[in-house]
């Protein structure tokens, strides 16, 4: 075992949060296959970590760019709920309380993206296994990537002010948020939409939402406490699937 597992594991052991298998790697296909291949021998808590991926991917299986240097890890979650969308929710909103993080102006944008005024830092990917196991995995860029053909801003953590950090001390506190994640789903995502719409990118700007009927517009005014997008159209509209992103030439 090599010096930053020992150092990653005694972060977590700290506190009281060891999973059974902890993988630091310089390189992957993906995390989220990694954590896969651990599940399927029995394994319920694990924490796989790489500085670089060579097949990362996103949400509807988009290419996720994965260059050296930045965080991308995935673990196991385990529900007494069933599964459904307010987990990425929820996983979004526990990482913005990392002490670390909280100083920055930092935003979710639904469903899954971590953001900014300045564009996109983060992704969530949830992958279930069974109606109450799947794996969780985060994207995070501390440096900027070198992204020219995104469809949407990008930007990194440094650029949004965090200062000198210890990356291992990152990862353990996002494998802890993330599990903190789970807890607050398995008690009913309390005031869910509360709490989501005071750090929702674009809360009561005009927006445009596709979705699998074709494209709508209006002005978005939060989600609902069962994860809904909630539109201010004539006839005011939620959808549960789709894609936000700000309306243009408002």
């Amino acid at each position: 075992m090599d010096l930053e597992t020992r150092q990653l594991q005694q972060l977590l052991s700290a506190k009281n949060q060891l999973p059974e298998v902890v993988l630091l790697k310089a390189t992957t296909t993906s995390t989220n296959d990694d954590i896969r291949e651990i599940a399927q021998k029995g394994i319920t808590t694990g924490l796989v970590c790489s500085a670089q991926q060579t097949q990362g991917r996103g949400q509807h299986q988009r290419q996720w760019i994965s260059p050296e240097g930045n965080i991308y890890l995935s673990t196991l979650v385990q529900t007494r709920t069933p599964l459904d969308g307010r987990l990425a929710l929820e996983v979004a909103l526990n990482i913005l309380q990392i002490p670390q993080l909280q100083p920055l102006s930092l935003q979710v944008k639904w469903p899954n993206d971590l953001y900014s005024a300045q564009g996109k830092w983060g992704g969530i990917l949830v992958e279930p296994l069974s109606q109450h196991q799947a794996i969780v995995g985060v994207g995070i860029n501390l440096k900027m990537p070198p992204v020219t053909d995104s469809d949407q801003p990008i930007t990194s953590l440094e650029d949004l002010g965090l200062e000198q950090n210890s990356r291992l001390e990152l990862v353990s506190e996002l494998y802890i948020a993330i599990q903190n994640a789970a807890r607050w789903f398995n008690h009913g995502c309390y005031n869910l939409a509360g709490r989501f719409n005071h750090h929702a990118a674009w809360i009561n700007q005009f927006v445009q939402f596709e979705h699998s009927q074709g494209l709508v517009e209006g002005r978005f005014v939060g989600i609902s406490n069962d994860g809904a997008v909630i539109l201010e159209t004539p006839e005011p509209k939620q959808f549960y699937q789709g894609r936000l992103r700000p309306q243009i030439n408002q």
